[in-house]
């Protein structure tokens, strides 16, 4: 009894799908620019994955039409909407090879860096999809110099070299506090090399002149600091530098004497 039950159930439910798609649209009778608008519309309804799959099968049957690219941008969109971010970049990706006249290269163009902005992890992890986000804003940059996107494409550079920094200056502070001062050096040049323009290019000349006082080297210790009192004088650490400076001195006149 409860057997034949299931079967009924099984028998009704493909019932009910078969009366629903009865109602659907006639895809067959439809032009790839009806299918195209059919496609949009559930995008713009949000319903991305419907959407995903449309744009799928118009790009699949129909590769020669010319406006082809722009099932290829909204199947692209579509992942990205949905957050699957590798998807969408490689998407994204082709359109921008096998379409590069396309009306969409610019928007692809910079999707593409987002999608690379959006997978970027914290600092302390590995930057593979950072320095990713980096290269694609800055090529946007060169080819699209008058995209009303800059803007916005600056404010995502600047947020991934900050990122980057931190990532750099962490590891410098790790050298220092575990007494590598030698070690910590280095990454700090680094940050004041690669990413002077950020906010961690401050501290990183008081902890590189903290790090060369402590290995014995006053001079470089001075240099450090006058550059930071000199570049940034209403810094946060000017009290501490001055601090510095005079350990300094001291240290610099024991060795005149």
């Amino acid at each position: 009894m409860k057997f034949k039950f299931v079967q009924y159930a099984t028998f009704m439910l493909i019932l009910l799908t078969f009366s629903a798609c009865g109602g659907s649209k006639d895809f067959k009778k439809m032009t790839v620019r009806q299918r195209l608008d059919y496609a949009r519309k559930l995008f713009d309804d949000k319903k991305y994955f419907d959407a995903k799959n449309q744009f799928q099968i118009l790009i699949l049957n129909n590769p020669g039409s010319r406006i082809i690219d722009e099932a290829q941008f909204y199947y692209a969109e579509s992942f990205f909407e949905l957050k699957e971010y590798l998807t969408a970049a490689a998407e994204y990706e082709r359109l921008m090879n096998r379409y590069p006249n396309s009306e969409y290269l610019d928007n692809a163009s910079y999707k593409l860096g987002f999608s690379y902005f959006n997978l970027s992890p914290k600092p302390q992890l590995d930057q593979k999809y950072t320095y990713q986000a980096i290269d694609q804003f800055q090529q946007f940059m060169d080819e699209f110099p008058n995209s009303e996107l800059v803007n916005d494409v600056t404010k995502k550079l600047q947020e991934c070299r900050s990122k980057l920094a931190r990532k750099e200056f962490d590891t410098g502070v790790l050298y220092r506090k575990s007494s590598h001062f030698s070690a910590a050096i280095i990454s700090f040049d680094d940050v004041l090399k690669r990413f002077y323009d950020t906010k961690f290019a401050e501290p990183s000349l008081y902890w590189k002149a903290y790090s060369h006082y402590e290995l014995g080297e006053p001079q470089k210790a001075r240099d450090a600091v006058n550059i930071l009192l000199k570049k940034y004088p209403d810094t946060d650490l000017k009290d501490k530098a001055k601090e510095l400076a005079v350990k300094i001195n001291d240290d610099l006149e024991k060795l005149s004497n």
